[in-house]
């Protein structure tokens, strides 16, 4: 309960987002030259579609070019925003069937300062194309100012549309408007848009049934709920809400809840007292997952995100992810198994106002820079300073340590099929191995040059001598042919480059002498090849 919560000593409020993170993150940067992005999302397939609040959507491919034509332009339906106005072009979803009907869904703010839930189509001919024609409006709101907008839109695994709204604006939302049953302002609506004309009330809702309260409403006492999501494995839905002075919260809801939640703003601001005057008791309110304070002028606004879901970073699974706009902090929060939650800090980045999330098909996340125009894939932050040693035994190459993954490589080629943690060399040269961690992190190995001895024998030939060894100028090589043979007699450097070569045929008692007065010192391989196999030796030329 709220009550319980705000006893809590400060500073275990505030030590809760210092415990140690078990990963850190970095940010890669997949597009810039953007008009402030407020929304990432994707229509089923391997595009992002990005939100400008400037009333556009533009298509990020795959390949990661921006297309340079808008996919949706609907700039003169909508209010002009800029700096840090929190009108616009605000929220998008794409229809469940959106592969067969072509629907998809925007929140904006028109030129009369209203919110208005719109749902568009496709250009039957052009699948990076919208019909800015199509325009269907489904719901419009009253925005008595021009601030705490919301316009989060997502459809639930119900197939339902979800909308989170602003409490109208202004401060300390004066009209007590989030705890008003009567309007939709500071609340999270659900209405089903595939039945009625313009859509129709869930019969599930939590307040179909009751004559005060509006029946769209499915859950009450948001401020701003600047992004929210749906954790695509469990379908939880988590939401960051914009806190007034002091205090930012992110909110839960498990997938089982019928709705009905008060999460409390204005009478808490996160987990603690704003203005409870006329306010009921603690116990009708939900308590806020995580909050966090402003440290001054630190932090200023959080920014919801997503569970992690995608495949490229295993640590990070099923952890949540969230930011604050004005420091650019990053956070992870994630059950701790006893019914209360952890959370971690797991990155820094002044200066980065983080002004949403997204998803992609795969389940990877990205976040925007407002003012920037960019966007940034999130990726795991690999540890420094991990060694990895590799030994020989003659052509056995070892790795030491275990890893979830190898790579083994040969004069900087990768080696088909080399992927256990040991390798039996054939060739000479420069090995070295790239291993994985199970966080997906890769680290190299220092280059080993190896000269491996042949371990077949060849069945014509016996008693092969090859010497001096050390040597400094000549090399001899002596055997006997058990028959008439063809062969190559061969030297090669630790590069497998070859320094010198003979063919001959031979029977009986050979000697041959190979002058390799010119070669530089080091290691090399002298090799025999008949049409019945190879055989080599190592051999080390002195100064």
């Amino acid at each position: 309960m709220k009550n319980l919560l705000k006893l809590l000593p400060f500073f275990l409020l505030s030590c809760s987002l210092s415990l140690s993170a078990q990963f850190e993150i970095e940010l890669e940067q997949v597009a810039s030259g953007l008009s402030s992005p407020v929304d990432i999302t994707h229509a089923g397939d391997d595009r992002l579609f990005i939100v400008e609040r400037s009333a556009s959507i533009r298509i990020l491919n795959a390949d990661g070019t921006l297309r340079a034509q808008d996919f949706l332009d609907i700039n003169s339906r909508v209010v002009n925003a800029f700096g840090q106005s929190e009108q616009g072009l605000l929220g998008l979803a794409f229809h469940p069937d959106y592969a067969n009907n072509g629907y998809f869904f925007v929140y904006y703010i028109n030129n009369g300062g209203d919110g208005v839930l719109a749902r568009f189509s496709v250009d039957p001919n052009d699948p990076n194309k919208a019909d800015p024609d199509s325009e269907k409006i489904i719901m419009e709101i009253n925005q008595p100012y021009p601030n705490h907008n919301g316009g989060g839109i997502k459809f639930g695994v119900d197939g339902y549309l979800y909308i989170g709204l602003g409490d109208g604006g202004a401060a300390e939302d004066p009209e007590n408007r989030s705890q008003n049953p009567q309007t939709l302002l500071g609340k999270m609506l659900r209405i089903d848009i595939d039945n009625g004309d313009p859509y129709s009330i869930p019969a599930d809702n939590p307040f179909a049934e009751e004559d005060f309260t509006l029946d769209e409403i499915w859950a009450v006492g948001v401020r701003n709920p600047w992004r929210f999501s749906f954790d695509k494995e469990t379908h939880d839905l988590w939401m960051g809400d914009v806190g007034q002075y002091v205090w930012e919260e992110i909110n839960f809801q498990p997938a089982d809840s019928p709705g009905g939640e008060n999460y409390g703003w204005r009478c808490y601001e996160g987990n603690n007292t704003f203005n409870t005057s006329g306010c009921p008791s603690a116990d009708n309110f939900v308590e806020a997952a995580v909050d966090y304070n402003h440290q001054g002028l630190t932090h200023c606004s959080v920014t919801g995100g997503f569970v992690y879901r995608g495949q490229d970073y295993p640590t990070m699974t099923g952890q949540y992810l969230y930011a604050d706009y004005c420091s650019g902090q990053f956070w992870a929060t994630a059950p701790d198994g006893n019914g209360g939650w952890t959370t971690a800090e797991i990155g820094r980045f002044p200066g980065y106002d983080i002004s949403t999330f997204g998803e992609d098909i795969n389940g990877e996340l990205y976040v925007a820079r407002l003012t920037q125009g960019r966007i940034y894939k999130i990726k795991l932050a690999c540890p420094t300073g991990v060694d990895v040693e590799i030994e020989a035994d003659d052509n056995i190459i070892t790795v030491s340590g275990d890893f979830d993954g190898y790579q083994w490589y040969l004069n900087g080629s990768p080696i088909d099929g080399a992927t256990m943690s040991t390798f039996q060399a054939e060739s000479s040269g420069a090995y070295y191995v790239e291993v994985f961690d199970e966080q997906g992190c890769n680290y190299f190995s220092e280059e080993l040059s190896v000269v491996p001895s042949s371990v077949n024998q060849l069945k014509t030939i016996e008693n092969l001598n090859i010497s001096p060894n050390p040597f400094k100028e000549n090399l001899t090589l002596q055997m006997n042919v058990l028959e008439s043979t063809d062969m190559t007699l061969a030297v090669f450097d630790i590069k497998g480059i070859k320094v010198y070569e003979e063919a001959f045929t031979a029977s009986g008692l050979v000697q041959k002498t190979m002058s390799l007065e010119d070669v530089a010192t080091g290691v090399y391989v002298v090799r025999l090849q008949t049409a019945e196999g190879v055989l080599s030796r190592k051999v080390i030329k002195e100064k």
